[in-house]
């Protein structure tokens, strides 16, 4: 019998948990990602795939401009959240953030301020590739910009 070899087919999504789903869901509707959906998961189907038991969990889904790349942001309900990482430094360990290319870094810069956000440390060219910066945006999380430069 001949065996099949799996093959990753695409990433789905990234997802954040948060405390405020409307302000999240402002912050990166400001960035550029639309809300593709918004509901609220519960019941012990849920709790099975997360391991959480019974679960009641609001979430929305964001998606890229290109369609190719989905946010989840969830607001627990129950269970409670147990632990914090929203303002963990850049090198702590696990998943940390999120990195969207944008046109214009300084414009959107000046726009994701009027919403909050703050510069983690400045913004930087890489060669001739890249600007590139870190940003603490809604309740800490943090993202990273990158404008890509042209290659003339």
């Amino acid at each position: 019998m001949k065996s099949k070899k799996s093959a990753l087919l695409r990433m789905d999504n990234v997802g954040i948990v948060v405390e405020s789903l409307d302000e999240t869901i402002s912050f990166f509707a400001e960035l550029g990602l639309k809300l593709e959906g918004r509901a609220t998961v519960e019941g012990e189907w849920a709790g099975r795939v997360t391991g959480l038991g019974h679960q009641r969990v609001e979430i929305a889904m964001m998606v890229t401009p290109d369609g190719h790349s989905r946010l989840e942001i969830s607001r627990f309900l129950t269970p409670p959240v147990v632990a914090d990482h929203r303002n963990a430094p850049v090198n702590a360990l696990g998943y940390l953030r999120v990195m969207f290319t944008v046109a214009d870094i300084d414009e959107m810069l000046a726009r994701l301020r009027k919403r909050g956000a703050q510069l983690v440390g400045e913004v930087i060219q890489y060669e001739d590739s890249y600007r590139l910066c870190y940003i603490r945006g809604p309740e800490g999380l943090l993202i990273g910009l990158a404008e890509q430069l042209s290659n003339k």
